[in-house]
Parts: structure tokens; C-alpha cells; sequence
């Protein structure tokens, strides 16, 4: 999934799109694959992994794709949940007993764009799925979103516009990290998506959350995680 994979020790972020990395015994600046806040992975001294570009153009020669948190490596590239999420319902591996067709990415509803569409040939309708990536972690429990999210409550309350107009609908948020026990909102950073989230499940609307296998140069969907809304 990743090439050309470099290790470097975390020093600091510099902005929303730029920290800088100890790399060969060198500072270099390096870009960041997550405008999120993740104040608690980018700490000084962590080791990361970093994916090296043959772009000539680009100011930084690196992307920030993954970093430890004590021994758990946390993939913090918020791109790459989309094409994971794909992956897995095209390869059969999630949403199976939907058998979905047609599968396509980025697909306007009304004043939304939802990350995936694909038709149920089992229940015979079409549906909408939004993926959320999770790169926070507290004792094993994997939480969403790490700052208050605008965009987030937009897209669900959307989701729940779809499901009332006979559609289906889906949220999907892959934690971006092994091992979790459970997922559930984080109501104090942002009450107003968890409040919608808990709407959307009162409104049918299927609330999923799967883990992951990281690696240093992969991440891959594992396993359906409890999600306690």
C-alpha cells in the first residue's frame, strides 16, 4: 500500500500540514497526512514511519503516515480509510451479507458527498456509506472525533435524511489501530456529533466500527468492533 518506507523519531509540529523528523540524524520537514490535532500521538521522541515521494516538486521529501503510542502503531493518514472501507466491501470481506454491487466512490446526495455507494442486491435498494477514520485511543477504547467536527454531524444528519427517503445508510468509522475493545463517540470534544450519532441509530441508520492490522508500510481492516453509543 506504501513505498519506500522510512523511520524517523517524531520532534514537533510545525503547522496543520507540517511537523518536522529526526531522519538519518537530520531535522527534516516533513508533510502531514492529518489535519486533525492528534496532541496525543505527536509527542517528542516517538518513533514513525514516513512514506518517501519521487515528486520533485513537493516541498517535503516525506509523508507522516503512522507513529507509536507506547507499543500500539497508530496509522494517522486520513486518505487511506476510504480505500480501505472499498477495498473490503468490493474483496467481500465487510457488508457481504448485503452483497453489494456497483460499488463506486464519491457520490453526491443532495448537499453531501458520501464516501461510498454501492446497490444491495440483497435488500434491493441503494445505499449511502460515509467512512470516518479513528486514530484516538484511551485504555483500548477507540474514540470520534478528536476535535469538535462540523462536517462530522453534517454528513449524519444527511445519512438520516437518506434512510427516511428509503435508501440505506451506513457509517463506518475504521480505527486506524490494532487491538481495540471498543468504539464509542467523544461526547465531551464534540456533544452535538455524538447527539446526531445517537440520532442516527434511533433513525436506522447502521452504525459499524472495524479495527485494523497496521504495519509500517500497510494497513489493512481486521475485525467488527463493539460500538457503544
Amino acid at each position: 500500500m506504501y513505498n519506500e518506507i522510512i523511520e524517523g523519531i517524531f520532534i514537533k509540529r510545525v503547522n496543520r500540514f507540517i511537523a518536522e523528523v529526526l531522519i538519518d540524524n537530520k531535522i527534516e520537514k516533513v508533510h502531514v497526512k492529518n489535519t486533525g490535532r492528534c496532541r496525543e500521538l505527536f509527542i517528542e521522541g516517538k518513533k514513525c514511519y514516513l512514506e518517501k515521494s519521487n515528486n520533485s516538486n513537493r516541498k517535503t521529501k516525506y509523508s507522516l503516515i503512522s507513529i507509536y503510542k507506547n507499543d500500539l502503531l497508530i496509522n494517522i493518514d486520513s486518505q487511506i480509510p476510504n480505500k480501505v472501507v472499498y477495498d473490503s466491501i468490493v474483496d467481500k470481506k465487510i457488508l457481504s451479507e448485503l452483497n453489494p454491487t456497483n460499488v463506486v466512490r464519491e457520490k453526491q446526495y443532495k448537499n453531501s458527498r458520501f464516501d461510498i455507494k454501492f446497490h444491495s442486491e440483497s435488500l434491493k435498494k441503494d445505499f449511502y456509506l460515509e467512512v470516518k477514520g479513528v486514530t484516538l485511543e484511551n485504555k483500548g477504547v477507540a474514540m470520534f472525533p478528536d476535535a469538535p467536527t462540523e462536517r462530522g454531524s453534517k454528513h449524519i444528519l444527511e445519512l438520516i435524511d437518506a434512510r427516511k427517503n428509503g435508501y440505506g445508510a451506513i457509517i463506518v468509522f475504521l480505527i486506524q489501530f490494532s487491538n481495540a475493545k471498543l468504539f464509542k463517540p467523544n461526547s465531551p470534544m464534540d456533544p452535538n456529533f455524538s447527539n446526531n450519532l445517537e440520532n442516527a441509530s434511533k433513525s436506522n441508520v447502521r452504525i459499524l466500527a472495524y479495527d485494523s492490522i497496521v504495519t509500517r508500510d500497510n494497513i489493512r481492516i481486521n475485525k467488527e468492533i463493539k460500538v457503544q453509543i
